[in-house]
C-alpha cells in the first residue's frame, strides 16, 4: 500500500506539474519510490532523443536495479547480441521500461523476479507515455506482453499481435521480450525462436530506415 500511494501521489505531481524534459519526469519517478518494497532504485529509459527506434520491456532485473541501467542483465546481453546481428546500434536506440522499478521475491540471498501485476502496469503508463512524448522516437517497439499491456492498455497474446502495431501516435512493432528466449527448455526451441527474434529486430531497422507512410528506404546517398 505504501508503494501504492507513493505511484498515486507521483502522478498527482506529474498532473500538477508537467515535465517538459525527461529529467523532469524521471524525478517525479524517482520521487515515487517502488510500487513495493525492495528495489534500490528507479531505473530510467536510456538513450538519444528523437531516436528512430524505442525499446520499451517489461521492468529492471535484479543487474538493471543494482546498476541502474536498462538491459544490462542476462536478456539484456542476449538483446545486445541480436541487436547487432540485426544492424541495429544500441547507442542510437532508446531504451526502457514499462515499470521503472524491479519487483522481487526473496529466496535466501537471491532476488527472483516477480512479474508485475496489471494494476501496477497501468499506474506507471502515464509514465511511458510522457516519456515517449518526450523521447519523440519514431518507431516503437514493444518487448513482450507487459509491454504491449502498457502501451495500448489491453493485454494481447504475443502469438496474435507480433508484428506492426500502431500504439496511439506511434508506429510500433511487436514482439518476444528476450528473457522468453533464456526460458525456452530446449537448445533446439532456442536457436528456432531466437532466429525469429532476429527476423523481427531485421524487420525492425528496416521500417526504421523507411519513410512509415510509404515504406520506401531512405537513400544510403543523397
Amino acid at each position: 500500500m505504501p508503494g501504492k500511494r507513493m505511484s498515486e501521489h507521483a502522478l498527482e505531481l506529474m498532473s500538477d506539474r508537467e515535465p517538459k524534459t525527461l529529467e523532469e519526469l524521471n524525478a517525479i519517478i524517482a520521487a515515487a519510490g517502488p510500487p513495493v518494497p525492495g528495489a534500490t532504485q528507479a531505473v530510467f529509459g536510456e538513450g538519444p532523443e528523437h531516436a528512430d527506434i524505442a525499446f520499451v520491456g517489461e521492468q529492471p532485473g535484479d543487474q538493471e536495479d543494482r546498476l541502474g541501467r536498462p538491459f544490462v542483465g542476462p536478456a539484456g546481453k542476449l538483446f545486445d547480441k541480436a541487436l547487432r546481428e540485426a544492424g541495429i546500434d544500441r547507442a542510437e536506440a532508446y531504451l526502457t521500461n514499462a515499470v521503472k522499478h524491479f519487483k522481487f521475491e526473496q529466496r535466501g540471498h537471491r532476488r527472483i523476479h516477480a512479474k508485475p501485476s496489471a494494476g501496477e502496469v497501468k499506474r506507471e503508463r502515464p509514465w511511458l507515455m510522457k516519456e515517449l512524448e518526450l523521447a519523440r522516437p519514431k518507431l516503437v517497439v514493444a518487448l513482450g506482453g507487459t509491454a504491449v499491456l502498457a502501451l495500448t492498455g489491453k493485454s494481447t497474446p504475443i502469438s496474435r499481435s507480433r508484428g506492426r502495431a500502431r500504439f496511439g501516435p506511434y508506429q510500433g512493432y511487436i514482439t518476444v521480450h528476450p528473457s522468453y528466449l533464456l526460458r525456452l527448455p530446449d537448445e533446439a526451441t532456442k536457436r528456432e525462436a531466437y532466429e525469429a527474434f532476429l527476423s523481427d529486430l531485421r524487420h525492425i531497422h528496416d521500417l526504421a530506415r523507411a519513410d512509415l507512410e510509404t515504406g520506401e528506404l531512405r537513400l544510403a546517398v543523397e
